[in-house]
């Protein structure tokens, strides 16, 4: 079984997409699983939610459970399932409830500042 890990990020996190700033937060979380990179957590409501759409889009991970995506609405654009949350995670890794991480690309930065 993959091992995962998850640990408070130390400082302040953000998330910005389409020159908007979606998240700012000093109480996001850091999760490890395996040999995949780190994925930044933040709690809801630290997030900008207006700026997210409900996507019907899903997923599921057998040590996470069943994710649920975003799209991300910026002025000029949205971006397709760019956000994901465990509702109802698995009980291994129940700290990220209501928190969504982000898809860090091109259009969305995910950064320390």
């Amino acid at each position: 079984m993959t091992k995962i890990n998850i640990r408070k990020a130390e400082g302040t996190w953000t998330v910005r997409a389409g020159g908007a700033v979606l998240v700012e937060s000093r109480k996001a979380l850091v999760l490890s699983e395996g040999d995949l990179p780190d994925v930044i957590y933040f709690p809801r409501k630290d997030i900008a939610m207006a700026f997210l759409d409900d996507s019907d889009h899903t997923t599921t991970c057998p040590h996470k459970g069943t994710a649920r995506y975003f799209s991300i609405v910026t002025k000029s654009k949205t971006l397709e399932n760019a956000a994901w949350s465990y509702e109802d995670p698995n009980e291994d890794v129940a700290r990220i409830k209501d928190y969504i991480a982000f898809y860090s690309s091109d259009t969305v930065t995910v950064e320390r500042v």
